[in-house]
């Protein structure tokens, strides 16, 4: 070989290290580096650990003890790091050297090949790049920047590659790559890193013994046994092939070369009508192969066999596919199957064709927004909040539970894309629109195949390939009902009455609180401009960001209640203005003049403040607004200032009477009970969450204390009719509801098969309208508005322009993440309807005889019984419906009549009466009397 260039400048640099005599090589030349692979373990990396793979093109075995590999960072003028090798590699042999990971991504070669030696150095795969140095000492050397030449003292080869500032010749400028490696490119040696070398798509590492990853001849591997896809997979969760690499065939039935995935499906041929308790299909992944398959491809693929957080992979390296002639080959087809129950025959589904077959319901719109995927339930409903349909604890909840794991699934986009993170903010969000919403509750009508997928803990079903909105019309496996309804259901009454969280509205907005001194920081939207409010010091605000955004936040709340069709709103989440400096009233006053405003009339007034208030309250407050043309104050509105509730929201409560009729007055009370979040620190402590959210224990105790509050208003209203409003923040059969259940209030929501929350993918009712038993008797209906809790948070007039489609409008859809809830009741007790029978116990009698007559009254339980015969009454007590007299005796011969009626109470109307005839015949042996 040639001599070293730089020959004075190399005898100044190598101090470190002093040089040696040359290594006595064979004739043919010397041990060189063959191939280097420098960024393993990155994500979608070829192989989970670096190599280095040195090659000895020499007739005779070269020992390599008191050689080393040594590498230097690109820029670096000093001393190299290195790593000791031993052993001997062969006459035209290999020897494989085990470099570090970048992460746990790629296929783990280590498993099936057997480095000769391991290094710690961790060598640069990134766009600097770096050198590598094959050095016959194990003393650490300090090369020259510039051109090197190897073979002279103890540098036996070099590699300098992409911006390295030490090279053979010229360097190699490739840059790093996760699936590609720097391999020599005929095995010759011509002291030029760049003409040695090239980035090579197609690699794998082979060692000592002649091992190499994927066969057993790294020039020409021969001939793989075939393994069908379903022994693969195995009938477990896990293949019994993993470490294993395999040879397979199968149809490409998906493809994701965009998105993220990096790979596809393949399943075997004439799968799909025949299911058994194994898949027939496996997912690919493959960076380096998937531009070059198609669906309906009839393809080979060679990989190793992995589980990638519980997906089966094979990884298939650049050069692992060819496509087969489909000469007399049997496509698969989509299988005709509901949603399985289990994990197990899930397992058996994994990377499937599927039609899926049967009912499903959207379940979960709140990960839409992020990444393009919507939970389903299998069945006609959503999944249910356990503590919502039964008591906590209670196999009955527990059935519940199970239940929901047994119908999830989650409908995803076939991509891995955050749709949320600024990278990605102007990629058009799938699935979504304003026109088509999705929402919980919906049905949906599948129209296309898809992949039974695993990925993130979930089981998915995928579209055959990326779905975005270019393509959404050819591409989406399935369409939503539109469930939206333009108002709530008619719930009658003379009164209707509703709650409302209005999610933070704040007339002072952020902008506002600085101008007062305050620092805030903000979310922000694609184009970085403050939409909603993050943090803000004194005064604390929350809620939009300017004016801006408090107009489109406005506008959505505006509309949802002025289409609600009530006459008493309770308002949760409102601004409690005084912390700003301003009336407690200011963000309620600017609320209703709005309200006022889009209805074009005085359509709602606002219950100001009382007098006394509480000496310290939360940034939010509880809040009444009515409509002045039907109800009115009694007296002024009233704060439960209860300690229980010193770190929740206040009640507030207000009795207010029908303008237009003199009826009794009512009392309705606002609630804002502790939320379920931020523990307290010690698990010991009483309000920890032990199945019913944090400070449970302290809910109980803000139950107690209301339902103490409401008995001593009732008292001094002198009314028994009361309302209990808000957001609790305990579901229906949770401690807190149930206490008040014992104090005698019936929740209305309860009766609508309705929920006006949903949580994790799961619907339930944090707000209620309780009604106490007198009020429970006035109540004519009630409805859950489901206008916000199911829709997409993409359409919350805090997700402004967060992505390239502006999915913001001005209807009430998504105005809040709670749903109203609206209650209907009459202003007195309507008498039920009655209708009477009777009978008697003979209609034809010797005379003499007695006979008795029996009164039943539907509609009523209890009072009075007239029975009318022969110009005669008789009286007598209805008791659970039904009355009875006896005749006399001596009624005279002939036909009689005998009628029978229900005088009435004040709570069951008078009976029509019922008539039957009575026949007296002659007695045998004797003269009628």
């Amino acid at each position: 070989m040639r001599a070293l260039l730089f020959a004075p400048v190399l005898s100044l640099a190598l101090a470190a290290a002093p040089l040696a005599a040359p290594p006595a090589f064979a004739a043919g030349g010397h041990v060189v580096i063959n191939e280097a692979y420098v960024n393993g373990g990155s994500s979608g990396a070829t192989y989970e650990n670096k190599y280095v793979e040195l090659y000895n093109p020499t007739g005779t075995a070269v020992s390599l003890d008191g050689w080393s590999l040594q590498y230097r960072a690109y820029s670096s003028t000093g001393a190299a790091s290195a790593t000791p090798l031993s052993g001997t590699i062969p006459a035209k042999g290999y020897y494989l050297i085990e470099g570090t990971a970048n992460a746990a991504n790629g296929v783990d070669w280590t498993a099936t090949v057997t480095p000769d030696a391991t290094s710690t150095t961790s060598w640069s795969g990134n766009s600097n790049g770096g050198t590598l140095i094959l050095a016959s000492t194990a003393t650490a050397l300090t090369p020259p920047s510039g051109s090197v030449i190897s073979d002279e003292d103890q540098i036996v080869d070099l590699l300098g590659y992409t911006k390295s500032n030490t090279f053979e010749g010229h360097v190699e400028e490739s840059a790093g790559s996760v699936t590609t490696a720097f391999a020599r490119t005929d095995g010759v040696d011509t002291d030029d890193n760049a003409a040695d070398f090239t980035a090579a798509s197609s690699f794998a590492p082979t060692n000592s013994a002649g091992v190499t990853y994927g066969g057993t001849d790294p020039g020409d591997p021969g001939p793989t046994p075939t393994t069908p896809i379903h022994e693969i997979q195995g009938t477990g969760s896990t293949s019994p092939l993993v470490g294993q690499t395999v040879t397979t065939t199968g149809f490409v039935t998906a493809a994701y070369p965009t998105g993220g995935y990096r790979g596809y499906t393949i399943q075997e041929a004439g799968s799909g009508s025949d299911l058994d308790d194994s898949s027939d299909a496996v997912f690919v992944y493959s960076s380096a192969t998937v531009g070059q398959v198609a669906i309906g491809d009839y393809v080979q693929v060679t990989g190793a066999v992995s589980e990638y957080q519980g997906l089966t992979e094979l990884s298939v390296p650049s050069g692992g596919l060819s496509e087969l002639a489909a000469t007399g080959v049997t496509p698969p087809v989509a299988a005709k199957v509901a949603w399985p129950r289990t994990d197990a025959a899930r397992e058996a589904l994994e990377s499937m064709l599927v039609a899926p077959q049967g009912d499903y319901t959207v379940t979960d719109t709140y990960s839409t927004n992020y990444y393009a995927s919507i939970g389903l339930a299998s069945g006609t409903t959503p999944l249910r909040t356990p503590t919502d349909a039964a008591a906590p604890g209670s196999a009955a909840a527990q059935a519940v539970a199970d239940d929901n794991a047994a119908r999830a699934v989650t409908l995803d986009d076939g991509a891995s894309i955050n749709f949320n993170s600024a990278a990605n903010k102007s990629i058009p969000l799938p699935y979504l629109s304003l026109e088509d919403p999705v929402r919980v509750g919906a049905p949906v009508t599948f129209t296309r195949p898809v992949i039974v997928d695993y990925r993130n803990s979930l089981w998915t079903l995928e579209p055959t390939q990326q779905l975005t909105v270019a393509n959404a019309a050819d591409v989406q496996p399935a369409t939503f009902a539109n469930t939206r309804t333009a108002k709530p259901a008619d719930v009658g009454g003379k009164v209707r009455i509703a709650s409302f969280n209005v999610l933070n509205y704040f007339s002072t907005t952020g902008a506002d609180a600085e101008a007062l001194g305050a620092t805030c920081t903000y979310y922000s939207d694609r184009d970085g401009n403050p939409i909603t409010v993050n943090t803000c010091t004194d005064p604390g605000v929350r809620g939009a960001a300017d004016a801006a955004s408090l107009a489109r936040q406005q506008a959505k709340i505006v509309a949802a209640i002025n289409s609600l069709g009530v006459d008493v709103v309770s308002l949760e989440e409102i601004e409690n203005s005084a912390i700003a400096g301003q009336p407690r009233d200011a963000a309620l006053a600017t609320l209703t003049a709005a309200l006022n405003a889009a209805a074009g009339t005085t359509r709602w007034a606002y219950v100001p403040s009382p007098t006394t208030l509480p000496a310290t309250e939360d940034v939010i407050r509880t809040a009444f607004i009515y409509d002045p043309a039907t109800v009115k104050p009694v007296g002024e509105s009233v704060i439960d200032t209860d300690s229980a509730f010193d770190n929740a929201r206040y009640p507030l409560a207000q009795v207010f009477t029908p303008r237009k009729a003199a009826h009794r007055p009512f009392i309705t009370i606002a609630n804002h009970f502790k939320s379920k979040g931020s523990c307290p620190a010690e698990p010991d402590d009483p309000n920890a969450d032990t199945g019913q959210g944090c400070w449970n224990a302290l809910r109980v105790e803000q139950s107690t204390a209301l339902a103490g509050f409401a008995a001593s208003l009732a008292a001094s209203a002198r009314t028994d009719r009361v309302f209990l409003i808000g957001d609790f923040n305990a579901y229906t059969h949770e401690d807190p509801i149930t206490a008040l259940a014992a104090a005698g209030y019936t929740d209305q929501g309860g009766k609508t098969g309705k929920y006006s929350y949903s949580y994790g993918g799961e619907s339930g009712s944090l707000d209620h309208i309780l009604a106490s038993a007198a009020a429970e008797k006035l109540v004519t209906g009630a409805d859950i508005w489901n206008i916000n809790a199911g829709e997409a948070i993409a359409l919350e007039y805090s997700r402004y322009n967060y992505n390239a489609t502006n999915f913001y409008d001005a209807s009430p859809y998504r105005s809040s993440d709670h749903d109203p809830v609206v209650v209907g009741f009459a202003l007195k007790v309507k008498p039920a309807r009655t209708h009477t029978a009777l009978t008697l116990s003979q209609n034809r009698v010797p005379s003499g005889t007695a006979v008795s007559a029996t009164a039943t009254v539907r509609g009523a339980a209890t009072g009075t019984v007239v029975f009318r015969y022969d110009r005669r009454t008789i009286s007598a007590a209805l008791v659970g419906g039904v009355a009875s007299v006896a005749l006399p005796a001596n009624l005279s011969v002939g036909r009689h009549s005998v009628r029978a009626f229900f005088t009435g109470t004040d709570a069951a109307r008078p009976s029509v009466s019922a008539t039957v005839w009575l026949t007296v015949t002659r007695a045998k042996g004797g003269v009628a009397g």
